[in-house]
């Protein structure tokens, strides 16, 4: 029933096209964005034919003899546009399992798109792996949501820094530098955590100009210092916080809470969900209680996000 290929560089054209129709996906899966870190994975992208018509496609790559679908994302999945059916999907997954087992590959690491970033409701490939692929759940990540159109009350402690900010005539420009707010970024995770941002700044500068309405950087200042920034990915309904960061005195003064009050209530009102990402550890399953706490704070509240796998038969 489907004609099954790995992508090629030649079809990147057709891949994009997919992409900016299919109900469940974001900018991520633009070859632009994917491929930006192509030495970092090898790509096992495939793509299913039918009729001669392309009718979905996976994002993925491949380490040894296990497909992921792709770890160099948040979230992957089949990727699917409104004529997908669920008997398709079913078929799909008998027939993509079959194609996977002549090609040697063992076992499928699978992390679906979650439903918050759907457009419409996109869920057929959970039931297919479920039932036909004996698929189970590997790890559940918790991130933390606001559904915007609910207009949650700010916890108190969020409202007095918002008025602090005001008071100290913090200001917020959106769309502002990514170089200013790379240094503050680096320089509170080396300090908290020994760690650097998954993107360089040049990576995220890369992004930005392939991205430039996707990807944007709002920072906070006070007297023209850089005290805190978050950079925004912008999705079809989701406004989601890639990074964020604020150095001592965006602490004391409210970098944060003026940002958020400016994106919640003034640039992206007609958004569904601001989605602020995970604040776990260890695959998930430790959440760090402060940070999650800080989140649920604005109103945000848990969408998970799961990886499965099941062994090719």
């Amino acid at each position: 029933m489907f004609e099954i290929r790995r992508y090629r560089p030649n079809l990147e054209k057709e891949w994009n096209a997919y992409v900016a129709k299919a109900r469940n996906a974001t900018f991520l899966f633009n070859r632009s964005y994917m491929d930006y870190h192509s030495d970092r994975f090898e790509d096992y992208s495939i793509m299913f034919y039918k009729n001669g018509h392309l009718h979905s496609i996976l994002p993925a790559h491949i380490k040894e003899s296990v497909l992921y679908s792709h770890f160099g994302l948040t979230y992957g999945g089949l990727l699917m546009d409104i004529n997908v059916t669920a008997a398709d999907t079913v078929q799909l997954f008998k027939e993509l399992n079959v194609y996977l087992k002549n090609a040697g590959i063992t076992k499928v690491v699978y992390r679906p798109v979650p439903y918050i970033y759907h457009q419409i409701p996109a869920e057929e490939d959970l039931y297919a792996i479920f039932w036909h692929c004996n698929a189970r759940l590997l790890y559940r990540n918790i991130g933390t949501t606001i559904f915007m159109r609910q207009n949650l009350r700010w916890r108190k402690d969020h409202r007095r820094r918002l008025k602090n900010a005001q008071s100290q005539g913090i200001r917020v420009e959106r769309d502002s530098s990514i170089e200013d707010f790379w240094k503050v970024l680096e320089d509170n995770l080396m300090k908290k955590f020994c760690a650097r941002p998954v993107h360089t700044k040049e990576e995220m500068l890369l992004l930005k100009s392939r991205f430039p309405n996707e990807i944007i950087q709002y920072n906070a200042y006070l007297n023209e210092q850089i005290i805190g920034g978050i950079t925004f990915y912008i999705m079809p309904n989701v406004i989601h916080g890639q990074y964020s960061s604020t150095n001592d005195l965006g602490k004391q003064y409210g970098a944060m809470e003026a940002i958020y009050e400016q994106v919640m209530y003034h640039d992206y009102t007609d958004y569904t969900y601001l989605d602020f990402g995970s604040s776990t550890e260890e695959n998930g399953s430790i959440i760090n209680e402060g940070l999650i706490a800080h989140k649920e704070g604005y109103g945000g509240r848990a969408v998970c996000y799961d990886t499965y796998e099941w062994l090719i038969p």
